[in-house]
Formats: C-alpha cells, structure tokens, sequence
C-alpha cells in the first residue's frame, strides 16, 4: 500500500463500499445463508484478503458466481456450520494451490475471452439493475445468472416494466445525473470533486430525497422493502454474535471436504479470471502474481469459514466498480472492508434507509464504463482471430452464468489459435513448377491436413524443397507425412530436397 495516493484510494473505497453493501447481503440471501454470513466474507474478503493479495485494484467478497454451487451445499450437509467446516478447508486447499504454482493456470486466458468477460458483466450489470433502478426487487442484487426463480433476465425486465415505482425511478435517475455531474467536475480540477466520490453524494441525496416524499409525497415514498436491509441493529456485541463456529464435529464427514474441494476448484478459477481481468484494467499496466492472489484467496477463506462466513473470490464487478473510481493501490480495498464493518456496526438504521434504486444507478454507471461501444469496435478491428471468441464469450456469459460463458468463449478462442497456429506454421510458394514449403516454427499433427493439402497441390515432375532449417519441433505425424509423399514423389518424378537443422529434434531434419 503507497499512502501517496490516499485520496484516490478513499475516494474509491467509499463508492466500492456501496456496491459492496448490497450484494453482500444479496448474495447471502440467494445462496439460502444467513445475512450476516455474506457481510463477514465481504469484510474478510476487503480488509485481510486486500492485505495479502498482490493486485493494486482487485477486490475480493462473496461471489455470484458461487450462490448456486453454496445453497446447494447448506441444503446437503444440512446445516451451514457444516458447511462453514466446507469452506475452513477450502481456503487450505487453495493455499496449497498456491504453492504448487496453480496460479500459472491464469497465464492461459485468451485476452480476447478477458475482455469479453468484462464486456459480458458490464451489459449483466445494465440488464440486471435495470429492474432494481424502476424498483422492481423480486431478484437479489448482485445476480449474474441468466434464468433465476423460473424467469430470466429479459422477463424481469419486462415485469419491472409493469411495476415501476415512481419514488425509485425519480431517486434513479438524479443519482446518475449527480454522478454523471460529479465526474465531469472532478475532471475540471476542483477540489472538492476529486475527494468526495459522486456515488457518496447520490446516496445522501437519496435517503434525504426519500425522507421528504415521505413528509410531502407519501405516493411517492420507497417502502422498506426496496430499502438496504440489515440483519441487526447496531453494536459490537449484536454483531459479534452473529458469529459461528464451524461444526467439528462433522470432521469425519466425507461430504464436507467434497463440498471444500469444488469451492476450492471453482473460487480460484473465478479469483484467477478476476485478476486477468482487473489487470487489464489496471491503468497503470501492472501485473499480479497469481500464485500469491491464490494464497490470499486461501487465507480469506478459511478465516471466513472459521467465523461463519461465505466463500470468496476476487469480484469483478467490485473490482470494475474500483478501478472506475480511480483506485491507485490495494489501501482502496482495505478501506472498503473498513467501512463495512465500521458502518455496520455504528450506523445501521442510516445504513438501512438507502434506496436500492439509488445503488442499483452506481451499477448502471459501472456497467456502462465496462461495455463501451469503443470496445467493441476495438476489438473488431483486430479481426476476427480476436472479435469471434470476444462475441462468442459476451452472449455466452449472457445468457448462461459467468464460469459457463468463459468456459466456451475459451473453447472458442483457443479453435482460432489452433487454425491461426496452423496457417503461420507451415508456407508454401511456388514458382515455374517449383515449390518451396518452409517451416516456420514448431509444428505439431495440427498442421497435418494444411500440409497434406499442400501436397496435393503438387504436380509431376515439379522441384519440392521441403525446409526444416528455421524449427526446431517436427512432430512424428509430420515426418510420417514427408517420408510418404517422398516416396511417392519417386513415382511422379518429383525432385524433393530436405534442408535441415543442427537443432532439429526430429530425426528426419536433423543435419
């Protein structure tokens, strides 16, 4: 942490703090776990993984991606002590990941499907919020699955069409007009702007709003349920004792280190992606050691296990939500978990009078920062090598979930490396009846049917010089190949010469 950029972390940290708030206690809500499980990993997730993590903006809590894969767990084991024992041993597993080198799995997302992902989360974000910003709050904040609860995103937004509420359309749309306001003026230099995030100020505005619709407009007033809703009210003793032990007891049951295993397996694949991806966001192009995010993933949750939390992973949407806040350095995600905790213990009945709509418009804004039509076009213009898997990835985490969409936009990415692979490997020119096929790098059995068709373009009685002098991997298939169209090449009075290597592998180019 560099205290020389104090004031863009506490900025930021303030406006990570609200996104934060609610979907600790959405996510919590959604996975069938109590409220204050989702507030504890959130904390944990800020102040001691944000303390051990390498990465300058990324920021760690309770993840959406997870609510399925934990309701399913507590209803399993049948009580969430238990599963709390699950997610104790979970972080050790991903300690051990960190130091076998499992981070290294990160180095192989395509930057395309990256970049898809952030795009992808940044509509999520729009489609999602979208209902919450009318005041329609039948879903849980922080959802980022496609179909919930027998509908899916577009049917939400459709019924919220049916159930707007006045009161949270008007606190919706002046919070953005703050924000968007807000910015433009701390672009313009003055003091106050760059110290205070807009966010903040939309949010007191909301509350204050609120209160007089209730005074001068009671039509108008946004009930408690399309408020923030805490567990408790206020105190260090009332939240300590929504603390929980894990249940010991259950050691010898074998479900509990299933359970600790697949949150291990996916948590650090989510964490993984989440730092490629806060990576790339990172304006000052600085890269994160994988294997120590890992450890710090690790540590977070098995603290969390051991005081009733849920699981955690690095979460993109906070992290987007920080970076688009100008956070420097890692002090912002600390301080995130400093206000949760301080807030939620002090201020509680303030905390609970904030209206949804007004925090569902600091998401909108985040989505939008994420999803701009400049990305779009830039990565179009790199072709379609990087635009397909980009667009694969972006409709694919649409309209399923997030791990699901990344799994096939990789799928999709690395179907375009392998046929980008075999159209750089292997070159063939010719000229007068003679033929020159150069090997351009290591090639593999990919490029077999690119050279058999090569072959086949060769007629009687041509020149083949076959060079192997600038690679040093020729794959067996490969050899195989050459050696039968040499072969034929005797019948068809073809002349062919093999230029080798030094340092070739293969036998047949090996001078």
């Amino acid at each position: 942490m560099n205290l020389t950029h104090w004031k863009y972390d506490f900025k930021s940290s303030l406006v990570v703090f609200l996104v934060a708030l609610p979907l600790c206690l959405g996510i919590a809500l959604a996975s069938n776990a109590p409220l204050t499980s989702g507030l504890l990993a959130g904390i944990i997730g800020g102040i001691i993984v944000g303390s051990f993590s390498g990465s300058h903006i990324s920021v760690s809590g309770p993840a959406a991606g997870l609510t399925v894969i934990v309701a399913t767990a507590i209803a399993d084991l049948g009580a969430f002590d238990i599963f709390t024992l699950s997610v104790f041993f979970s972080g050790l597993i991903q300690i051990i990941f960190s130091f076998i080198n499992g981070g290294s799995i990160g180095n192989y997302f395509p930057t395309s499907v990256i970049k898809g992902m952030l795009a992808a989360i940044g509509l999520i974000l729009i489609l999602k919020q979208l209902p919450h910003a009318v005041g329609y709050d039948a879903d849980f904040m922080g959802d980022e699955s496609f179909a919930t609860n027998g509908s899916n995103t577009f049917g939400d937004i459709m019924l919220a069409i049916e159930a707007t509420h006045m009161g949270a359309i008007v606190v919706a749309i002046i919070s953005l007009l703050i924000m968007l306001g807000w910015e433009k003026g701390a672009k313009g230099g003055r003091r106050v702007f760059t110290l205070i995030p807009g966010a903040l100020i939309a949010v007191i505005f909301s509350v204050v709003l609120n209160e007089l619709f209730k005074k001068y407009a009671p039509g108008m007033t946004i009930e408690s349920s399309h408020l923030v809703q805490l567990p408790f009210n206020g105190g260090a003793k009332d939240f300590l004792g929504n603390f929980m032990m894990p249940n010991w007891a259950n050691l010898s049951n074998p479900k509990v280190y299933t359970t600790a295993f697949i949150i291990a397996i996916v948590g650090s694949i989510e964490s993984l992606l989440s730092i490629e991806a806060a990576d790339k966001i990172d304006e000052q192009g600085r890269v994160t050691n994988k294997n120590r995010e890992l450890l710090a993933q690790g540590v977070g949750n098995s603290l969390s296990g051991l005081v009733g939390g849920l699981p955690l992973t690095a979460v993109i949407v906070r992290t987007s939500a920080n970076a688009s806040a100008g956070a420097k350095t890692k002090l912002s995600a600390v301080l995130h978990g400093v206000w949760l905790i301080s807030c939620v213990v002090t201020i509680p009945h303030v905390l609970n009078l904030i209206p949804l709509s007004c925090l569902a418009a600091v998401l909108l804004l985040v989505g939008y920062k994420l999803t701009k039509p400049e990305l779009i076009k830039k990565m179009y213009s790199k072709g379609w090598n990087q635009f397909a898997p980009f667009m694969v990835t972006i409709v694919a985490i649409l309209f399923t979930d997030l791990l699901v969409g990344i799994m096939i936009g990789m799928v999709v990415g690395f179907i375009f490396v392998i046929k980008s692979s075999v159209h750089q490997s292997i070159v063939m020119v010719n000229e007068d009846n003679r033929f020159l096929i150069r090997f351009y790098k290591d090639v593999s059995f990919l490029q077999k049917s690119a050279l058999l068709g090569m072959f086949e373009q060769i007629p009687a009685k041509a020149s083949v010089v076959i060079d192997g002098s600038k690679n040093v991997f020729v794959d067996e298939d490969i050899s195989d190949l050459i050696e039968d169209f040499m072969k034929r090449a005797n019948v068809n009075e073809i002349n062919v010469e093999l230029k080798k290597s030094s340092l070739a592998l293969s036998p047949l180019f090996r001078e």
